[in-house]
C-alpha cells in the first residue's frame, strides 16, 4: 500500500505528540458527495460530531474490508460514545462504486458507517483535500485494481482534522485514538 511521504511525516508527527494545527496541515476542505442511500453530503454534514473519514473501494481485496471491520469493533468497545461520531467511507473507485452498490457493500459491515460516493472530478477534489493517494492498476484481462492510501482520517466536530489511525494499527492505540476524538474514556 502506497502513502504520500507528506501524510507519513504528519502521521509521525502526530504520534510523536507534535501537535499540529489542521489549517497548517492542510487535511480537509469542502466537498459535495452522495450518501449510499442516493442523499446528497457535503463537508457541512460533519459539523457538529466528530468525525472518523476512510478512503477505498468495494472491490479492495484486503485493506478495506478489514478496515470496515476494525472500525466496526472499535464502535461497539467504544460502547455509547460511538453514537456520536460521523463514521464515512469515501470511495477511490466511483465507476464501480455507485451509491446503491455501496449500499449493498456496506451490509457486511456495522450500519452506522457511511458510504459516500461521487463523479471522478468529485472524488479526485475529496481525495486532493485530504491528500489521499489513489491510481487506477490495470490487471490482465482488462480488470483494474485501485491502489490507494489507508489511513483513518479523526476530524474533531468542527471538520478539523486531528490525527490519522494507521493502517493495522493495534486496537489500543486505535481506541485511544476514537476515545479522545469523542471525549470518552
Amino acid at each position: 500500500m502506497i502513502v504520500r511521504r507528506s501524510f507519513l511525516a504528519l502521521a509521525s508527527a502526530s504520534v510523536a505528540g507534535v501537535s499540529l494545527p489542521a489549517r497548517a496541515a492542510g487535511i480537509g476542505g469542502a466537498f459535495a458527495l452522495i450518501d449510499h442511500n442516493g442523499r446528497p453530503f457535503t463537508d457541512r454534514d460533519l459539523l457538529g460530531r466528530p468525525s472518523a473519514i476512510f478512503f477505498g473501494y468495494t472491490y479492495c481485496p484486503e485493506v478495506c474490508p478489514t478496515t470496515l471491520q476494525n472500525l466496526g469493533r472499535w464502535l461497539r468497545q467504544l460502547g455509547p460514545a460511538a453514537n456520536g461520531l460521523n463514521i464515512i467511507y469515501v470511495t477511490v473507485d466511483p465507476e464501480r462504486d455507485t451509491p446503491e452498490h455501496m449500499r449493498e457493500y456496506l451490509t457486511s459491515f456495522d450500519p452506522r458507517i457511511r458510504g459516500l460516493s461521487g463523479t471522478p472530478a468529485q472524488i479526485a477534489r475529496i481525495a486532493s483535500a485530504y491528500h489521499v493517494y489513489y491510481k487506477k492498476v490495470r490487471l490482465p484481462g482488462g480488470a483494474y485494481a485501485m491502489d490507494h492510501s489507508a489511513a483513518i482520517y479523526l476530524l474533531d466536530r468542527n471538520g478539523q482534522f486531528v490525527e490519522p489511525i494507521g493502517y493495522g494499527e493495534n486496537d489500543a492505540m486505535a481506541l485511544a485514538s476514537l476515545r479522545r476524538l469523542t471525549g470518552g474514556r
